[in-house]
């Protein structure tokens, strides 16, 4: 916040100046100012919220103190997940005349509106409608869909809270309401009239127009809706959408429904919908375009949770997509069991939208429950009707081990099997399996696919220094070694299991070939497995290779020889020939030289089908400030990358060695299940 010097937007509300970002949004400097203050020294203006009543005092504050500059802000019509100060906001619209719901005194927006567009920016407004409406976003993005749309023809009818500042502001009053009612049975005869009330109605802490109607037993052939439900569903439905002054008939427009008003929204008057009162003289007939590019692009600003930077309409649609798609995927009760105490806040933060209840017996869990498990552990009490989710970690995991407590960036959630177990199918391998890959995805797994490249970025990111290939002209294979008693060998590797078998084979087949041997670092690190045992499998091989950065490896050899390790799909990316002697996810789709085989695997992919799959479709991502929601995996690399970067020195990574076994002992154990040791 700045100094009152320094030239600054003068604020005198404590709630504005708690909002997540504000000076990014505003654009300028924020001090907070107060009655106290005789002056306007060093400030560029005063900012208010809307109409609220300490709107008046600011303008009072501004006025006497000869502050010509009033600026009105209001929430964007994208906002967020969650409504109030808890969800980090996605926008903000400022206002210097007036504000957009306000019918009485014209806006900023009603200028923008009436501003014709180019040919691009026409373009842009469609293809945003277009992204609005594949999305299923609105202004609040928590709720869940309706169980059960009605099954006749209907109209949907939107209620609003008495004494909503939009209603009175929006030349309309209760009596709007009955009207609103009245002409829905009249002119759509054949439908169904459908209700949905504000959801805070139903917890008591406000009143409905429409629902005070119905409590009384009038129009008693509505439908009423109480429920807090995702508005998206109803409006794709409907046959026509009846408002006041919601925004849900803005978005109704958006969705290509027919929208009747009975106050003065700030999309009504334009000759886009069918309005009960007269338009205001300076609203003219404009297209939908016009409105959509002006309220979404011109009026509203955003801002990336994630980043704090400032970013586009496009962004914030697709930001809260991400979070509402990956809400909806499972129930919203979970039980969870198997998890450490250290995996368990990581697991919350993953299942944002959800409660999960966390149990260190299976005979605690209910039947017919969603229970997520902590890799392989078996659950003897499966066929009590359990949906059984299992959890693992996900490619791009951290910088730093998963043995070391390491928070994790990225986790999968497989209902189906698990990726690195190659006896059973897996989510992962259904999604490879029967996905057909559109361009947009494939452009996009390619540009995530380079970026992984360029950045460096492997699953743990760790190691240091610079290994130099041989200066001969001999073949470099890299052999990558991985914890024996791993899962992933035990599930995933039908033929040899250790990594000496490994190394046997590799020289086996290329006699004359320089081998270069990298140990796991969890093995190398003490935490997992000997290490004296993998240093003594340097007789095996040309040299041993125990810190140096995988993709820095990688990139130096000229082929990999693994047995599930996703150093081979690391190797991929990369564009390495891999042979694989086990069956890892990434095996069997034409890809690799495989020393197994998988009936079920038949098709053949392209490398980006295959980065579709396993690093945009399968994990889910969060972001290292973790109360900036779920992020997407390019937000991750992003994440990675800085993290590299701030990466602490060798005292830190002294310090965590002595503490390590402290840790462990705290993190541990999860549960009355027989684990399996997590994956390489």
């Amino acid at each position: 916040m700045s100094r009152p010097c320094d030239g600054a937007i003068g604020i005198l509300s404590r709630g504005i100046l708690g909002i997540r970002h504000l000076q990014v949004l505003l654009g300028e400097n924020v001090v907070r100012v107060s009655y106290a203050r005789r002056t306007a020294e060093g400030l560029t203006g005063v900012a208010a919220w809307g109409r609220r009543p300490t709107a008046r005092k600011a303008r009072d504050f501004a006025r006497t103190r000869g502050v010509e500059r009033m600026l009105c802000l209001e929430d964007g019509f994208l906002r967020s997940v969650h409504p109030g100060a808890s969800s980090p906001t996605c926008s903000l619209v400022v206002d210097d005349l007036g504000i957009y719901y306000d019918a009485t005194s014209p806006s900023r927006l009603e200028a923008m509106i009436t501003a014709p567009l180019s040919v691009e920016e026409d373009a842009r407004a469609m293809q945003l409608m277009d992204r609005w409406r594949a999305a299923g976003v609105s202004k609040y993005n928590y709720a869940p869909d309706p169980v059960r749309l009605p099954d006749a023809p209907y109209v949907l009818v939107v209620d609003q809270t008495a004494k909503d500042a939009s209603v009175q502001y929006g030349m309309a009053d209760a009596d709007s309401f009955r009207q609103m009612l009245d002409a829905a049975s009249r002119l759509y005869p054949g439908c169904r009239v459908v209700v949905k009330e504000h959801p805070e109605v139903k917890l008591g802490r406000k009143q409905g127009y429409v629902g005070a109607l119905l409590d009384r037993g009038e129009y008693p052939d509505a439908l009423r809706l109480q429920d807090d439900v995702h508005v998206v569903p109803l409006l794709r439905q409907a046959t026509a959408v009846f408002v006041v002054t919601s925004q849900v008939g803005f978005e109704a427009l958006l969705h290509g429904k027919p929208v009747h008003t009975f106050g003065m929204p700030f999309y009504a008057g334009w000759g886009l919908t069918r309005d009960a009162l007269q338009t205001p003289a300076r609203r003219t007939p404009v297209s939908l375009a016009q409105l959509a590019f002006a309220a979404l692009v011109r009026y509203t600003r955003y801002v990336s949770p994630h980043t704090g930077q400032r970013c586009e309409a496009e962004d914030a649609i697709d930001y809260l997509a991400l979070q509402r798609r990956t809400r909806q995927q499972l129930p919203a009760h979970v039980h969870a069991i198997g998890f450490s105490r250290w995996k368990r806040p990581i697991l919350r933060q993953f299942l944002q939208g959800h409660t999960v209840q966390f149990h260190r017996r299976e005979r605690t869990i209910p039947a017919q429950a969603t229970v997520l498990r902590w890799g392989r552990a078996q659950l003897l009490g499966a066929n009590a009707g359990w949906s059984v989710v299992t959890v693992e970690d996900g490619f791009l995991r951290s910088v730093g081990l998963g043995a070391q407590l390491v928070r994790p960036v990225s986790w999968v959630f497989d209902d189906a099997g698990i990726y690195y177990d190659a006896t059973q199918p897996s989510t992962l391998e259904r999604l490879l399996t029967e996905t057909q890959f559109d361009t947009v995805t494939l452009g996009r797994a390619a540009r995530l696919r380079k970026s992984i490249v360029r950045a460096g970025i492997t699953k743990y990111n760790v190691g240091g220094g610079a290994w130099q290939r041989p200066a001969h002209s001999r073949e470099v294979v890299l052999v990558v070694g991985q914890v024996e008693s791993d899962a992933s060998l035990r599930y995933g590797a039908p033929g040899i299991r250790t990594n000496r078998a490994l190394l046997e084979a590799v020289r086996r087949e290329a006699p004359h070939a320089y081998i270069v041997y990298k140990p796991h670092p969890d093995v190398m690190a003490g935490l997992r497995g000997s290490r004296e045992s993998e240093l003594g499998l340097g007789v095996l091989c040309d040299e041993l290779v125990p810190d140096y950065p995988m993709h820095q490896l990688i990139e130096s050899v000229d082929k990999l020889h693994v047995l599930t390790s996703l150093a081979g799909f690391e190797a991929l990316l990369r564009g390495k020939p891999v042979t694989t002697h086990g069956m890892p996810f990434y095996a069997g789709w034409g890809l690799t030289d495989d020393r197994c085989t998988n009936p079920r695997r038949q098709r053949a992919l392209t490398m980006d089908a295959l980065v579709a799959g396993a690093l945009i479709l399968y994990p889910r991502y969060v972001s290292r400030d973790a109360g900036a929601g779920f992020a997407s995996p390019e937000q991750v690399i992003a994440d990675l990358l800085a993290w590299k970067r701030e990466r602490p020195g060798a005292g830190g990574q002294l310090l965590r060695r002595f503490m390590q076994p402290l840790l462990r002992r705290w993190a541990g154990p999860a549960a009355k299940v027989t684990a399996s040791p997590s994956p390489d």
